[in-house]
C-alpha cells in the first residue's frame, strides 16, 4: 500500500505510521504526503479520501482539516472533491441510502468548519431536507404515513450540529436560527412515535399515556437544545481545525449546488387504517430507527457525560459496527480507539447489546455482535469481560419482562459467548432458580442456555461446567441419544417388527431403490400390520440408519424420501410422521428440529402439518417452559417465506433472460430473412445467392434461438405458477397459525374484564403460587468481576417474590410469542391483514390477543397510527 494511503487510513490512531500521538502532527504529516502526491496521483487520492471519510466517519474531523489545508495548496482539486461529494450526496438521497446521507452531511459540515464550504451552502441543504420533512407530515399536502422519512431528515440535520453548530452560529447566526425555528415548528406538528411493539421490556409497553418517554427525535432535539445553551461545547467531537485556524481562513470557500429530495409516495385513493398502516410499515423499513437505548447499567456507570456526548459516542460505535461488518477484529480495534477523552466501556456494552436485541431486527446477523463482543473481551481483558458479565446479570434480573424475541436472542448469544470461554460462568449465583417453579422465566432462561450449550458442545462438557452448582444438572436435557423402538437386545427373542426393521435396514444398506422398498412395504408390511405400525417401522428404521451424522440423514432423505412420501401423503399422516420422528429424537431437541426442517425442505412434511403438530396438546403444554415448539414453528414459517423470496429472485432473473432470448431470436431471424432475400431466380428456378452452408447455419441458429426463447418462457410460467402456489401456502399458514393461537389463548385467558393488561394478568392467582425468596438486591456491579454487591455466591439470591401462576405465565409467554411472530413476519402479514381481521381478529377475539398481534405489527387499534 502507498504510504499516503496508510497515512490517510491511520490518521488519529496510535500506530507506526505516525511518530507521535499528537493529532496536529498527524494532520501535518498526512497533508504533507498528500500534497507531494497530488500532481501525479490526484485522481487516486480524491476517491480514496472520500471513501475514508465515508467508511471511517469517526475520523471526519481529521479528514476535514486535511481537506482544508489541501484547499490552500490546490483549489481545483478541492473543488472537484466538493463536486464529487455533491454527486454522491444526491445519489444517496435518490437511492434513499440512509447511512450515506447522514455521513456525507457530517462531512459537509466539517469541511465547512475548515473554510472549504460556504456556511450558507450547508444551511440550504438543511432547509431542503426541512422543507421536504414539513411537507410530508402536513395532513393536507403530504403523506403523514411516511413520517419515518421526515423524522430521518430532521435527525440528519440535528446530528450535524455537534460537528459544526458553533461555526454556524458564529458565521450565519440568523440563517441557522431560521433552521432551528423550522425544526421547532416541525416538532410541533409531527406525531409522537410510540415504540409499542418494539420496546425491550414488556412493562415499558404499558406505560400510562402521561408517563410516555420522549421518542428518539424528541430526545435528540432536547440534547441539541442543551448543547446550544452550553455554548456548543462538548468533549466527544475533536476540533483539530482550530489548531490551523489562522491558515485555513485564507482558503477559498466553495459553493455546494442545490440538492433535491425524492418525491414522497402518493396517498392511496381510499385511505383506511390498514392502507395507512401498510405505508407506515414500508416507510419504517426504508428509514429504520438506528438505535433504541437499552439502559442496562446505573447512570453513574456511564460517567458524568453531557447528554450530547452520549449521542455522539453512540453514533461513533454504530458507524464502526456498520462499516466494519465482516471485519470483526478491525471493528473491535476501532471501537476501543474512538477519539474521545473519557472511558466508555459501559456505554459501548449498552450500545452493542441494544443492537443485538434491536427490534424488529438487528442491522446484522446476531453472530456478528457475538464475535465483536468476544474480540472486545480479548482487546480489553481488564475491563470489558466484567462489563459484559454485569450486563448479563442485569438483564437476567429483568428476564421476566424482557420481550420474548429479545429473550431468545439473549439465550442464543449467551450460550455461544460461553462456548468461546470454556463455558465458564459462576452458575452457583443462579442455583436459586431450582427453587422457582418450572415455568419461572429465570429458571427457563438457565435451562434454555444449558440446552443450547449442549448443541454447541456435548452433554458431559456442559455438565462439568455446572459442577459448582450441581443441582443445575436437573435442568440439563436428557443425555443425547436415539430412542429406537426396534433395537435388538443381546439374547432376547426377536419380535416380528424387529425382524421387519432388520430386513428393511438390510435392503437400504444393499442400495435397493425406493421403488423396490415401496413394493416390499405394500406386499409384506402394510397388509399385515396396518398404517400406524408400518409408518412407525419405516420412519424409525430410516431415521436410525441416517442418525450417524447430518450427512447420513440427508442421504437417506434424498434416496428414500419417496418411501416416506408414499406412506404419508396427507396432512394427517404427516402429523403422525412428526410424532414418530419426535419420539425417535426425544433426547435430542436439535436433531428433532433439524429433521423436521429438512423433511419440510424435501416436501415430505407440509407447513400446515407442522403447525398442526405444534398445536397438539403435548406441545401446547410446553409453550411457557421450552422454546422447541416455537423454534420448529419459526423454521416452518421462515422456510415458507424463503420459498417466496427465492422464487421472486428466479422470476426476476428469468424475465431478464426472456428479454435477452427475444433479442437473440429476433437477430437470428433477421439474419436469416436477410440471407433469404438474396435468393435469385435463374430460368424460373430459385438459385441460392448465399453460400448454402451459411444458409443452413443461419437457419439452425434461428431455430435454436427460438427454442431457447420458448424454453425460458415455459420455465418462467412454471416459476410464476409455483410463486402463486407459495403465496397461497403462505396465506393458509398464517390464517391457520393465528386461528390456532386465538383458539388456545381463548381457552386459557381470563375474562377480558379481569385481564385488560399484562400487568393485571400477572396478578391473577398470584398469592396461590407465590414462591417466597429473599429481599431484592441492588444491581450495582462494583467489584472487579462485575458482580452485584449483594449477590450471593452460595446460590441464595436477593429477588422479588415470584408471583405469577402457571396458567398466567403460559398466557404471558404465548402472547409474547404472538407479538414476536407478528413483528418478525409483519411484511407478510400486512397484505393479509384484511382477511385476518375478517376471519380471526373478529369482535369476540380476546383483547389481549388482538393487542399482541397489533403491537407486533405496530398497527393502531383506533386511528391511523400507532403513535
Amino acid at each position: 500500500m502507498s504510504s499516503w494511503k496508510s497515512l490517510l487510513l491511520r490518521i488519529g490512531d496510535k500506530c507506526p505510521e505516525y511518530n507521535s500521538s499528537d493529532p496536529k502532527e498527524h494532520i501535518e504529516t498526512c497533508y504533507g504526503a498528500l500534497r507531494r502526491e497530488l500532481d501525479h496521483s490526484g485522481s487516486d487520492i480524491l476517491p480514496f479520501l472520500l471513501q475514508c471519510a465515508e467508511q471511517l466517519p469517526h475520523k471526519i474531523p481529521f479528514y476535514g482539516t486535511v481537506v482544508g489545508l489541501l484547499n490552500l495548496a490546490n483549489e481545483d482539486f478541492v473543488k472537484k472533491l466538493v463536486d464529487n461529494t455533491h454527486t454522491n450526496f444526491q445519489d444517496a438521497l435518490d437511492s434513499e441510502d440512509c447511512n450515506r446521507i447522514r455521513i456525507l452531511m457530517r462531512f459537509l459540515t466539517v469541511i465547512m468548519c475548515s473554510k472549504v464550504l460556504q456556511p450558507s451552502s450547508i444551511v440550504v441543504v438543511f432547509e431542503t431536507l426541512l422543507s421536504s420533512a414539513a411537507t410530508t407530515v402536513d395532513e393536507e399536502k403530504g403523506n403523514p404515513s411516511w413520517q419515518a422519512r421526515a423524522d430521518f431528515y430532521i435527525t440528519c440535520i440535528l446530528s450535524c450540529l455537534p460537528w459544526g453548530g458553533a461555526e454556524l452560529i458564529e458565521q450565519v447566526p440568523e440563517e441557522i436560527e431560521r433552521v432551528m425555528v423550522g425544526i421547532e415548528a416541525y416538532m410541533s406538528i409531527r406525531k409522537h412515535v410510540s415504540d409499542d411493539g418494539l420496546v425491550f421490556f414488556e412493562d415499558e409497553d404499558e406505560n400510562e399515556e402521561g408517563l410516555k418517554e420522549k421518542d428518539f427525535l424528541e430526545d435528540l432535539w432536547e440534547r441539541i437544545q442543551i448543547l446550544s445553551n452550553n455554548g456548543w461545547k462538548l468533549n466527544s467531537v475533536p476540533r483539530p481545525h482550530l489548531s490551523f485556524e489562522a491558515q485555513l481562513v485564507a482558503g477559498k470557500s466553495h459553493d455546494f449546488g442545490p440538492v433535491s429530495c425524492p418525491p414522497q409516495p402518493d396517498l392511496p385513493s381510499t385511505l383506511s387504517v390498514i392502507t395507512y398502516g401498510k405505508q407506515k410499515h414500508d416507510a419504517e423499513l426504508m428509514y429504520p430507527q438506528r438505535i433504541r437505548r437499552l439502559n442496562i447499567f446505573p447512570d453513574d456507570k456511564t460517567e458524568d457525560l453531557q447528554p450530547i456526548d452520549r449521542f455522539v459516542v453512540e453514533e461513533y460505535l454504530l458507524d464502526v459496527l456498520f462499516y466494519f461488518n465482516g471485519c470483526r477484529k478491525e471493528c473491535a480495534l476501532y471501537m476501543v480507539g474512538l477519539p474521545v477523552p473519557f472511558r466508555y466501556e459501559y456505554l459501548m456494552a449498552e450500545t452493542i447489546f441494544s443492537q443485538l436485541l434491536l427490534l424488529p431486527h438487528p442491522p446484522f446477523k446476531p453472530i456478528y455482535y457475538t464475535l465483536v463482543i468476544i474480540d472486545l473481551c480479548k482487546a480489553l481483558p481488564g475491563a470489558f469481560p466484567a462489563v459484559v458479565a454485569g450486563a448479563v446479570r442485569a438483564l437476567f434480573e429483568k428476564i421476566a419482562d424482557l420481550d420474548m424475541e429479545c429473550r431468545m436472542r439473549l439465550i442464543l448469544w449467551f450460550s455461544h459467548h460461553l462456548s468461546n470461554f470454556q463455558f465458564i460462568w459462576p452458575w452457583e449465583e443462579w442455583a436459586y432458580v431450582l427453587d422457582l417453579p418450572k415455568w419461572a422465566p429465570q429458571r427457563v432462561f438457565v435451562q434454555e442456555v444449558l440446552e443450547r450449550e449442549i448443541r454447541l458442545s456435548y452433554w458431559e462438557k456442559v455438565k462439568q461446567s455446572v459442577e459448582n452448582a450441581p443441582g443445575l444438572e436437573e435442568l440439563l436435557p436428557p443425555k443425547g441419544g436415539t430412542n429406537f423402538k426396534y433395537g435388538i437386545d443381546d439374547g432376547s427373542e426377536q419380535t416380528e417388527e424387529q425382524r421387519l426393521s432388520a430386513e428393511l435396514s438390510k435392503m437400504v444398506k444393499g442400495r435397493q431403490t425406493a421403488r423396490e422398498l415401496i413394493s416390499w412395504i405394500e406386499e409384506s408390511v402394510y397388509p399385515v400390520h396396518g398404517l400406524e405400525s408400518t409408518l412407525q417401522l419405516v420412519v424409525q428404521t430410516l431415521l436410525d440408519i441416517g442418525s450417524k451424522s447430518f450427512t447420513h440423514l440427508i442421504t437417506i432423505l434424498e434416496r428414500y424420501g419417496q418411501v416416506i412420501a408414499k406412506i404419508c401423503p396427507d396432512e394427517e399422516r404427516q402429523v403422525m410422521l412428526i410424532e414418530e420422528l419426535s419420539s425417535y429424537w426425544k433426547n435430542n431437541p436439535q436433531m428433532r428440529a433439524i429433521t423436521i426442517d429438512r423433511m419440510m425442505g424435501y416436501r415430505l412434511i407440509s407447513n400446515l402439518a407442522i403447525a398442526r403438530w405444534v398445536f397438539s396438546p403435548v406441545n401446547i403444554d410446553q409453550f411457557h417452559t421450552s422454546d422447541l415448539p416455537w423454534e420448529i414453528l419459526r423454521n416452518a414459517v421462515s422456510k415458507t417465506y424463503n420459498r417466496i423470496v427465492d422464487l421472486r429472485k428466479e422470476i426476476l432473473s428469468l424475465k431478464k433472460d426472456v428479454m435477452s432470448a427475444e433479442e437473440a431470436s429476433a437477430k437470428a431471424r433477421a439474419d436469416l430473412e436477410g440471407a433469404e432475400q438474396k435468393l435469385m431466380l435463374v430460368d424460373g428456378e430459385p438459385t441460392v445467392g448465399e453460400n448454402p452452408v451459411r444458409m443452413k447455419r443461419l437457419k439452425s441458429y434461428a431455430e435454436k434461438a427460438k427454442e431457447k426463447e420458448v424454453s425460458i418462457r415455459e420455465n418462467l410460467e412454471v416459476k410464476e405458477a409455483l410463486l402463486g402456489r407459495a403465496y397461497n401456502e403462505n396465506e393458509a399458514l398464517f390464517l391457520a397459525l393465528y386461528t390456532k393461537l386465538s383458539s388456545v389463548l381463548k381457552e386459557r385467558l381470563p375474562e377480558p374484564s379481569k385481564a385488560r393488561t399484562l400487568r393485571e394478568l400477572k396478578s391473577i392467582n398470584a398469592d396461590e403460587t407465590a414462591v417466597e425468596l429473599e429481599e431484592p438486591s441492588a444491581m450495582e456491579m462494583d467489584d472487579e468481576n462485575g458482580r452485584a454487591k449483594e449477590s450471593h455466591s452460595n446460590g441464595e439470591k436477593a429477588s422479588d417474590v415470584y408471583k405469577v401462576g402457571e396458567e398466567a405465565q403460559w398466557c404471558i409467554s404465548t402472547l409474547g410469542y404472538v407479538k414476536a411472530f407478528s413483528r418478525q413476519y409483519a411484511s407478510e402479514i400486512w397484505p393479509l391483514l384484511e382477511k385476518l381481521e375478517a376471519e380471526v381478529l373478529t369482535g369476540d377475539v380476546h383483547p389481549l390477543f388482538r393487542k399482541a398481534v397489533y403491537s407486533g405489527l405496530r398497527r393502531s387499534v383506533s386511528g391511523y397510527s400507532s403513535g
